[in-house]
């Protein structure tokens, strides 16, 4: 498990049809997530140059699946760390096992070696819990796995410190055992709602993208592709809507998840084009504060319709 190589073995050679920008977009659409040149040379770069990248992003923009869609397009496993406050070591990277270690104690003591047992015997990788970033490093099963690393923002400063390491060197040190380093790195993707800055230290070992709301054009796209049965002038429609409520003061707008979860939920109810009464039932699907289902259900809704109609939404 521990290895004392100056440097991780290099990596496993791309996909052919990933050897290029337009290659990795196509990929990308087989697998309904719609990338524009922009994101998808981002992706590319990190992978051709063995770099984490950080997303950037409003909530719901398409940071998470991204992940999920480079580890299904690289046909690998996905490690993902949920990142909160309070995050540490133990939940993060791993903790020792203490009932094993108790039970390990009594046959020791069982047998008569408890005397000529020393720690190696009860702190020795047989009684290691993995937790994901030691997992990703760890990971021997073919193709390396993409590490999420999700909202980081969430996590301590503290926290993105301890990640420094793991970042840089693909290695991390563990005091019972000695340094555990990748034979060969994970892929890495981390992702951050911006509620702080994350620090430059860490920034400055990721590649960066920001990813904004999408046009209402590449909307489209997205909700035709991940919600296929939708009718085109639905779509439009909805995405028309979602896009006058980002101009709209609330206290959270939604986001592309919301839009095709408003698609879905509107086509469950049979719906080919949208209504005002339509609109107010299912506003809690878009919208997920009080004050902000009450400033748009009814006259809000109503107009909104109404201006979609008009420009021929």
């Amino acid at each position: 498990m521990t290895t004392h190589d100056p440097a991780p073995a290099g990596r496993t050679a791309l996909p052919a049809d990933l050897s290029t920008i337009e290659g990795l977009q196509d990929a990308f659409r087989a697998r309904d997530y719609v990338a524009d040149r922009s994101l998808a040379t981002s992706v590319f770069l990190a992978l051709a140059l063995d770099r984490p990248l950080l997303l950037e992003g409003e909530a719901g923009v398409g940071k998470t699946q991204l992940a999920k869609t480079l580890a299904e397009t690289l046909d690998t496993r996905l490690i993902r760390l949920q990142c909160y406050e309070g995050l540490d070591v133990t939940t993060a990277v791993y903790e020792w096992n203490y009932p094993r270690q108790m039970l390990e104690i009594r046959l020791l003591e069982a047998r008569g070696e408890i005397e000529r047992a020393s720690a190696h015997d009860i702190f020795g990788p047989e009684f290691l819990l993995r937790r994901p970033l030691l997992q990703a490093l760890e990971a021997a099963d073919g193709a390396p796995p993409v590490l999420l690393i999700d909202e980081i923002d969430r996590a301590d400063e503290e926290f993105e410190a301890y990640l420094l390491e793991i970042l840089s060197d693909f290695q991390v040190t563990i005091p019972e055992i000695g340094t555990v380093r990748a034979a060969t790195p994970p892929r890495v993707i981390l992702t951050s709602n911006r509620t702080r800055e994350v620090h430059d230290a860490l920034k400055r070992r990721c590649l960066y993208h920001w990813i904004d709301y999408p046009s209402a054009a590449k909307e489209i796209e997205i909700v035709l592709a991940r919600v296929p049965a939708t009718p085109e002038r639905l779509a439009r429609q909805v995405v028309a809507f979602v896009g006058r409520l980002r101009k709209t003061d609330l206290t959270k707008v939604p986001g592309v998840a919301e839009t095709l979860d408003w698609a879905a939920a509107l086509l469950a109810l049979g719906a080919r084009e949208l209504a005002p009464d339509l609109v107010d039932e299912t506003l809690g699907v878009l919208l997920k504060y009080e004050e902000d289902v009450r400033r748009v259900r009814g006259a809000t809704a109503g107009t909104y319709v109404d201006e979609l109609a008009a420009a021929g939404a």
